[in-house]
C-alpha cells in the first residue's frame, strides 16, 4: 500500500507519498480501507520531531480515519461496514488497523469522507469537558481557540448540553462560531478575555501563555483543562488566586492513553454524543478536503491557522 511517511524531522516538504508493508489486524482488530483522514496538531508536532507515536503505532502520521473494513478480525464488527476510528497512528494511509473499542459508526446524515472529522475532536471534547470538567447545564464554557477542529466542536458540545458558550478566535471567525452556537466570542488579538470573562470550565489548547489569565477567568469552583501547548510548556501558576476560588487544574493528553482507556471514552461518546449527530444537533465542520498525497498542502494550511474547523486528507 501507499502512505505518507516522514521523511525525516522538519518542514512540511518531509512528508512523502510511499510504498509502505500493509498492516496485519490483530486479534479484535480491524483494517480499515481509508477513505479519509483528519489532520491533526499533533500529527505537525510529529512530522518535526517532536511527537513521537506510541509504542507499536505505525512510524507515519495520522490518527482517525474513516472507510470501510476490509478484513476483520472481532464478530463485533463486519466486512464492508462504513466506519471511522480513533486510531495510535498510520491513519495517512491507503489502509489502516484500529482496535475494536475505537471504532464507531459512520453517524447519520454525516458522509464517509466527513466521519473522518469526528473521532479525536469528539473524544477528545467529550473526555475533557464532559468527563473531566463535569460540564452542567447553565455553566459557562470558555473555549479558546474556537476556530481549531476541537474548538468548533467544543462550541457545539457546549451549547446542546446546556452550557453558556464563550470562545477565543480570530475577528474573521466570529460570524461562524456565533452559527455554530456560540454566546459570546472574543478577538484575542484586541481583548484580554480575563478581564471579562467568568467562566466554570476552560477548554484551552494554548499552554502557559495562558495559565494566568485562565486563573483569573475562573469562578470559584471553576475547572481548568489544559490539552494543548500552542502557547507555551511552562507558566508560573498562583496557587493563592487557585485556592480562593478552590479551583482545579487539569492537564491531558489522548494519543498517550492505553487502549482500554480510548475505548471507554469512545464508549462515551458513542453513547452520549453520536444521538445528538444524529439528531443534527452537532456535526463535523470541515475546512478542507485535500488530497492524501498532498499532505503536505494541508500540514501548511493548518500551520498557517487559517482555516475553520477541521483539515481532511481524501482517497486519491
Amino acid at each position: 500500500m501507499r502512505a505518507i511517511t516522514i521523511e525525516q524531522p522538519g518542514g512540511p516538504e518531509v512528508l512523502r507519498w510511499t510504498e509502505v508493508p500493509d498492516p496485519v489486524p490483530g486479534h479484535d482488530e480491524v483494517l480499515i480501507e481509508v477513505h479519509a483522514a483528519g489532520v491533526n496538531r499533533a500529527d505537525l508536532l510529529q512530522r518535526q520531531g517532536l511527537y513521537p507515536p506510541p509504542e507499536g503505532a505505525p512510524p507515519y502520521p495520522g490518527m482517525e480515519v474513516s472507510g470501510r473494513i476490509v478484513e476483520s478480525r472481532t464478530h463485533h464488527w463486519q466486512v464492508g461496514q462504513e466506519v471511522c476510528a480513533l486510531i495510535s497512528g498510520g491513519g495517512y494511509a491507503e489502509l489502516a488497523v484500529a482496535p475494536v473499542g475505537q471504532l464507531l459508526a459512520v453517524p447519520k446524515n454525516v458522509s464517509l469522507e466527513d466521519a473522518a472529522a469526528l473521532p479525536e475532536v469528539a473524544a477528545t471534547v467529550f473526555s475533557n469537558v464532559v468527563e473531566v470538567a463535569g460540564i452542567k447545564p447553565g455553566e459557562t464554557l470558555l473555549v479558546h481557540g474556537g476556530g481549531s477542529g476541537i474548538g468548533t466542536f467544543a462550541v457545539q458540545l457546549g451549547k446542546a448540553l446546556g452550557a453558556h458558550v464563550v470562545t477565543t478566535a480570530r475577528a474573521a471567525k466570529h460570524e461562524a462560531l456565533t452559527r455554530l452556537g456560540a454566546d459570546r466570542v472574543i478577538d484575542y488579538t484586541a481583548e484580554d478575555f480575563s478581564e471579562t470573562v467568568k467562566a466554570d470550565v476552560i477548554l484551552d489548547i494554548i499552554g502557559g501563555a495562558y495559565l494566568k489569565g485562565n486563573v483569573k477567568a475562573l469562578n470559584e469552583g471553576g475547572r481548568l483543562v489544559v490539552i494543548g501547548m500552542q502557547g507555551g510548556r511552562k507558566a508560573e501558576l498562583d496557587l493563592g488566586a487557585l485556592l480562593a476560588k478552590r479551583g482545579s487544574v487539569f492537564a491531558t493528553a489522548l494519543r498517550s492513553r492505553t487502549a482500554a482507556q480510548k475505548a471507554a471514552i469512545v464508549r462515551g461518546v458513542r453513547e452520549e454524543v453520536w444521538p445528538l449527530i444524529d439528531e443534527g444537533l452537532i456535526g463535523p465542520v470541515v475546512h478542507s478536503r485535500v488530497p492524501l498525497p498532498d499532505a503536505a498542502d494541508a500540514h501548511r494550511l493548518m500551520e498557517s491557522s487559517e482555516h475553520l474547523g477541521k483539515i481532511i486528507l481524501t482517497k486519491p
